[in-house]
């Protein structure tokens, strides 16, 4: 990643205010490193020449009140950054976040879940080092070097010249160092994922390993892991330790050489004494940001690979499968919607000629189905026909080629479904309450605003009456068995749609888990919403679910229904 990415511009409007306030910031905070050093100088040669205190003092308040601007602008500098962060995180957070939504589950599958989980949570979270010291250091390099040198150069050229020739040198080691640091930061980064994907996979799987007494062989794995993890730490360490170290010396070397050249300048008599200690307080602080640049550059090196995965994600514009050379127009990626896209919606779910393709393989072709309003629709098909698929399509997550109509007006797959509910195979419950997971679907299009009574008419219909909205729930639904999860998740379709009129409810599986009491009350609540004249379509396989059915769509492996 550069010092400065321009992604991080166009993608955080809060940065660009950042870099605003702490342009400002370093303006005003090197006019008062000028301003100090003048007046430290005029007050030495004032109490060298034998000036009585009274000429002195305005000096020394002056100089005082300098002090006390200084730190307030490190100050204001410090809080600025820090607020800067946070708001570019919250902003990038939930532009990724966006992203994910847009491509949808299919595409998030082919990324390794605990990848973006720690690009998403750790690794933005390390940007606060790249914000709160490495880019403040940089605006006080592109700003006060050139300043501090030109106002240096005006005083005594030997030493400007001096400054010029030695500072370039810093840089150079800097890009030598930085190859090297950012080497070593890459494969530390990669340490962390492989540490964060292998133990998510073995909390994923502790249960087979258990049943199967193979859990203690995982201890030698995690522990190999970890140990890469502390080794490649403690290389970036070391090179951040050793890198310091000779930037430190080379600028020191800079101010010991010009230290000498006035010296030797000052018993010669060829410099005068103000002229001298005023470029001899500003030297350093030439040499300062250039050196805290470099030195911060380890700090925020997490933050700058983690942000390279983010970009790379906000980046990509490949559609999430393969498809055909029309497959474009369906694309999730699109953000306009075409005009005619139906809002609310009505009418006949219609699908005219929609194959799907998963990569190379066509696994829906040419496929026309008529899914009306008031009748309970069911989609059934051996495993693997394409069932899911045809979901994912109908949602918009996967590109598509064919027509989708809605009561006669096209529906694209990158427009906003308004007009859909859906409960997927997994219930996708989360830690809060039921009402609050129920919910869930309908709560922002309500200005936040919760329906308790929907809730539990919701839950009523989808045969989970004895569920209490009041429950609290663990992570991932824990507190609920695998049929009650199910039924809440068929209840957060079912609350969308009461609250927001929705036109169309899919419903894959949502009894595979339920016994046959379940599942009737289940049946029956989705009845009551195809008597309000919605289409219901529900996928499954089970005998039940399809004698309660008014229209049946049989998916055969690349056939025509």
């Amino acid at each position: 990643m550069r010092p400065l990415d321009p992604r991080l511009l166009r993608y955080a409007q809060a940065a660009r205010r950042f870099l605003l306030i702490g342009a400002l910031l370093g303006l005003a905070q090197t006019l008062v490193v000028i301003a100090f050093a003048w007046l430290l100088t005029r007050a030495v040669t004032l109490t060298v020449a034998g000036e009585p205190l009274a000429e002195i003092m305005p000096t020394l308040v002056a100089l005082a009140g300098v002090i006390v601007l200084r730190s307030t602008l490190i100050w204001l500098l410090e809080v600025s950054a820090n607020r800067g962060a946070a708001q570019v995180k919250s902003q990038l957070r939930a532009r990724v976040l966006a992203k994910l939504a847009e491509r949808g589950p299919d595409w998030v599958a082919s990324r390794q879940s605990a990848g973006l989980s720690t690009v998403v949570t750790t690794g933005l979270d390390a940007l606060d080092n790249y914000f709160a010291r490495y880019l403040p250091q940089l605006l006080l390099t592109m700003i006060a070097t050139p300043i501090l040198i030109a106002v240096i150069l005006s005083q005594d050229f030997a030493s400007g010249l001096t400054v010029i020739i030695v500072i370039p040198l810093i840089p150079v080691f800097m890009i030598l160092i930085g190859r090297a640091t950012q080497s070593v930061q890459r494969e530390q980064w990669q340490a962390l994922q492989r540490l964060s994907t292998g133990f998510l996979d073995l909390v994923g799987g502790l249960g087979t390993l258990k049943i199967y007494g193979r859990e203690r062989r995982q201890f030698v794995l995690i522990r190999s892991i970890t140990e890469q993890y502390r080794a490649r730490t403690m290389k970036v360490l070391r090179v951040s330790f050793l890198s310091g170290f000779v930037l430190e010396l080379a600028a020191s070397l800079s101010v010991a050489l010009i230290a000498v050249s006035i010296g030797l300048r000052l018993i010669d008599g060829a410099l005068l004494l103000g002229v001298g200690l005023f470029v001899l307080l500003l030297a350093p602080e030439a040499f300062l940001p250039v050196r805290q640049v470099g030195a911060q550059f380890h700090a925020a090196a997490d933050g700058l690979a983690a942000a390279e995965e983010l970009f790379a994600i906000l980046d990509d514009d490949t559609a999430p499968a393969s498809g055909t050379a029309d497959a474009a127009e369906f694309a999730p990626g699109r953000e306009t919607e075409p005009a005619g896209q139906p809002g609310s919606g009505s009418g006949t779910l219609r699908l005219a000629g929609v194959s799907v393709r998963r990569g190379n393989t066509v696994v829906i072709d040419q496929l026309h189905a008529e899914f009306a309003p008031g009748e309970l629709s069911v989609v059934r098909g051996v495993s693997g026909v394409g069932k899911s698929t045809l979901v994912a399509a109908l949602l918009g997550f996967v590109p598509m080629t064919g027509e989708l109509t809605l009561g006669g007006v096209a529906a694209t797959a990158g427009a906003t479904r308004p007009w859909l509910a859906w409960a997927g195979q997994r219930p996708g419950l989360f830690r809060g309450t039921v009402a609050e997971n129920v919910s869930l679907g309908a709560v922002f299009a309500n200005q936040g605003l919760r329906d308790d009574g929907l809730v539990a008419q919701a839950l009523d219909w989808a045969g989970a009456s004895e569920v209490s909205p009041a429950t609290v729930l663990g992570v991932n639904g824990d507190g609920l068995s695998g049929g009650q999860a199910q039924r809440v998740a068929a209840a957060r379709a079912i609350y969308r749609v009461l609250a927001t009129d929705c036109h169309v409810v899919i419903l894959d599986e949502p009894s595979s888990a339920l016994d046959s009491d379940a599942e009737a009350g289940l049946l029956a609540g989705l009845r009551n919403l195809a008597d309000q004249g919605r289409v219901v379509i529900v996928v499954s396989h089970r005998p039940a679910v399809v004698a309660a059915a008014d229209h049946v769509v049989e998916l055969q492996e690349m056939s025509h229904v």
